[in-house]
């Protein structure tokens, strides 16, 4: 997207490369709640009038096990290849048969230093009076829990389970109760941020950098707390009721060109799945190709403490997303 928001120039230029129509559209505030608007029309196996959907490593482990997305024929995606190694065997789709990542990213605290007036550090900081009722976290239950547990000292990517849930389910609960947090939404926690009605919250990295650039105010900060941030992926996948697989692939193809990639990551300023993107950057900006924030070193995730939160049993999956409904209202 471009700096007024209005046009997306690799989108325009791959429909100008290819003949494809494509059409770009934010239809996704959480997986929860897009999943549950469009899993009954996939189920019946009607048209949802998308031919990719972009969903998070859980919901999208949700969607292969239940069949509800088409197998890819990588054969007509040679630049797959290019996917980041670690990103290749991961537990929901070995072998990446159905998926392809977006994008990566981090969740941890986001702030506007000049009004907020001080460093946030840790989710001390960030859960104080000056702030009660100024702060917006994700709907996303693995971002906002697993920095909550994090912060009780839980290895979020390692071997926990109800008592640690709880707590940090309890934790939540009493910072709400107490008033500290204002709103507890998905995508649209920008719009808090934006309007001034919220000064900080828990948000996912690249987004504030786009925040910046929106609002032409660089005070906008982005921290990992000193007790650890999440990692998570976003993933491309066919839904299985498409009629438009192949110029699907097409469009998952040309986004896995490097020098393609580059710019997006150069925009959104997420974590960047494309192997050779990082020299691609350093041709259009080097603070960016030396970004942690973009092209992460394995030092930087182990220092920081960066985890994923480790996946959950079909058991725990239903009642921890059953009991975290409750809680945010949905």
């Amino acid at each position: 997207m471009d700096d007024e928001g209005k046009t997306y120039p690799t989108l325009e230029a791959f429909i100008k490369e290819t003949g494809i129509k494509a059409t770009y559209t934010e239809d996704i505030d959480d997986n929860d709640s897009y999943v549950s608007k469009v899993r009954p029309q996939l189920e019946a196996k009607q048209d949802i009038g998308k031919d990719i959907i972009t969903l998070t490593d859980w919901m999208a482990n949700r969607m292969i096990r239940d069949q509800l997305v088409q197998p890819l024929e990588l054969i007509q995606m040679p630049n797959a290849g290019n996917l980041l190694p670690p990103l290749k065997e991961v537990s929901f789709d070995p072998g990446r048969n159905y998926s392809l990542t977006w994008q990566s990213g981090f969740a941890g605290i986001g702030y506007d230093k000049e009004r907020v007036g001080k460093e946030l550090k840790t989710l001390d900081d960030l859960f104080t009076p000056e702030l009660r009722g100024k702060i917006v976290v994700l709907s996303e239950m693995r971002d906002t829990l697993g920095l909550i547990m994090q912060w009780q000292g839980v290895d979020i990517a390692g071997n926990w389970g109800k008592p640690e849930y709880d707590k940090a389910i309890e934790k939540f609960n009493q910072l709400v109760s107490d008033g500290y947090i204002r709103r507890i939404k998905g995508n649209s926690y920008l719009n808090d941020l934006k309007s001034g009605n919220a000064l900080a919250g828990i948000v996912w990295s690249g987004d504030l950098f786009i925040l910046r650039a929106e609002t032409e105010n660089d005070n906008w900060e982005f921290t990992i707390p000193e007790s650890g941030g999440t990692l998570w992926s976003d993933n491309m996948m066919v839904p299985i009721t498409s009629t438009h697989r192949r110029n699907a692939e097409t469009l998952m193809n040309y986004y896995y060109d490097p020098k393609v990639a580059a710019e997006v990551a150069a925009w959104v300023n997420y974590v960047c799945p494309v192997v050779g993107a990082k020299q691609e950057m350093e041709k259009i900006d080097e603070e960016l190709a030396q970004s942690p924030f973009i092209f992460p070193s394995e030092d930087y995730l182990t220092k920081n403490n960066i985890q994923g939160f480790r996946a959950l049993t079909a058991q725990e999956d239903a009642d921890y997303s059953a009991e975290w409904a409750k809680v945010v209202g949905n």
